[in-house]
């Protein structure tokens, strides 16, 4: 797409289909451009350079919230919307907004579940469900891989992970995409009113189900979750039990879905034998797929007093966009990074981000992705693409409406 970078600044409608389809020339540009620049449509500057991002996640100048350090007074917001206060009410208990010390006690609850070692054992019920899944699909049919496989293995492994019965999965799914359009560019009251609807029925939910958990618990990790304390001697509390719950399910399939859809995209675009060469190096392919095309490509940062970034100077509340994909493909730190390469090594991409907020669901994503890949080429040796892909109008979340296959 026409792409112009004047004094720093550039204009990239993110919903504009010629961008999101492929945003990679674009981040070239903005690299080429500079460490910093400011993004019109999102309203702050963005960093786009692996050095820079790569600092940037471990800031501890920087942060996902502001609010705790300044009012809204102080910074010159208007009032919060009052249609969005139960999506605003829900956020102030996510991992994924808190700064320390709330943030080291909530992530404290949860660290331990997702080390390699505790997932490891998830790997004979993935292939499983993976298993189960193609037995579906009839032989040399075409099907929507993330429709029949991409979508389901996540949201069942977290499901059964957290204890909330299989049966929920589709409703589980429903909630989680209109909690996560809230975040797209130029979202209209629409969107706010099914992100609160949904907010509020999936937090319903979850509190019948951790009311259940208490009367009867089972080993699942809502139950431990229900029972465990942290180094005071206290208990989560109830909100913050929700949210945690429900950040646990929509961050533990909503990435892994577009990372297994864009990840066999890529790999079948650049190998002339995909399935031989996966499974001769799985996880080499999978830290490759996830570099090349993430599925997560922005996250954001204030800046919690005057500091300077990348040679400017910002106030203490002024936004940073810190762009992963882009740095995953910066040529200072990447060899021929529009090249697919699982031969690559390091591989030190940012798709988990970094720091203490990186993703504490990491070793479970890599293990679902891994598996899942392993089974589908195994059992579909010559899966080849049926039709052009179709991506999704959620750029932030990057991946696909539908991925046609045949095996």
């Amino acid at each position: 797409m026409p792409l112009e970078v004047r004094a720093g600044r550039v204009s990239i409608d993110p919903r504009d289909p010629r961008f999101y389809s492929d945003p990679y020339p674009a981040y070239a540009a903005l690299r080429e451009a500079g460490p910093l620049v400011h993004w019109d449509e999102l309203g702050y500057p963005c960093l786009t350079r692996h050095a820079d991002v790569n600092a940037a996640l471990r800031d501890r100048r920087l942060g996902r919230q502001i609010l705790h350090v300044a009012t809204r007074e102080e910074l010159g917001w208007a009032p919060p919307s009052p249609t969005l206060a139960p999506f605003l009410a829900f956020e102030e208990h996510s991992l994924l907004e808190l700064e320390p010390p709330r943030h080291t006690r909530l992530r404290s609850f949860v660290n331990t579940a997702f080390l390699p070692r505790r997932v490891d054992h998830l790997r004979p019920r993935i292939a499983a469900l993976a298993h189960a899944l193609l037995d579906e699909i009839p032989r040399d049919s075409e099907f929507d891989l993330l429709e029949r496989y991409a979508t389901p293995i996540p949201v069942l492994v977290i499901a059964d992970f957290l204890g909330v019965p299989r049966e929920q999965a589709p409703q589980l799914l429903a909630w989680s995409h209109d909690m996560v359009a809230i975040y797209q560019v130029r979202r209209g009251p629409d969107v706010e009113r099914r992100t609160v609807a949904a907010t509020q029925e999936f937090s319903a939910y979850i509190r019948e189900l951790i009311a259940r958990k208490r009367r009867e618990p089972a080993d699942d990790f809502l139950s431990h979750l229900v029972d465990a304390r942290d180094a005071q001697g206290e208990r989560m509390s109830e909100d913050e039990l929700v949210t945690t719950a429900i950040l646990l399910l929509n961050a533990g399939h909503e990435a892994t879905v577009h990372a297994i859809g864009n990840g066999v995209l890529a790999l079948l675009r650049a190998s002339r034998n995909p399935a031989r060469e996966f499974l001769a190096r799985p996880a080499e392919h999978c830290e490759e797929m996830l570099r090349f095309d993430a599925p997560l490509h922005l996250f954001t940062r204030f800046a919690l007093c005057d500091m300077e970034l990348a040679g400017r100077r910002f106030a203490k509340g002024e936004r940073v966009g810190l762009l992963l994909a882009a740095a995953n493909r910066d040529p200072e730190r990447f060899a021929e990074p529009e090249r697919f390469d699982p031969t690559r090594s390091p591989n030190p991409h940012l798709s988990f981000g970094a720091g203490i907020h990186v993703c504490v669901g990491a070793p479970l994503a890599r293990l679902e992705l891994q598996v899942a890949l392993e089974v589908l080429f195994e059992r579909l040796p010559r899966l080849a693409l049926a039709a052009e892909p179709r991506w999704r109008d959620t750029w932030h979340f990057h991946g696909l409406e539908a991925l046609h296959l045949r095996g």
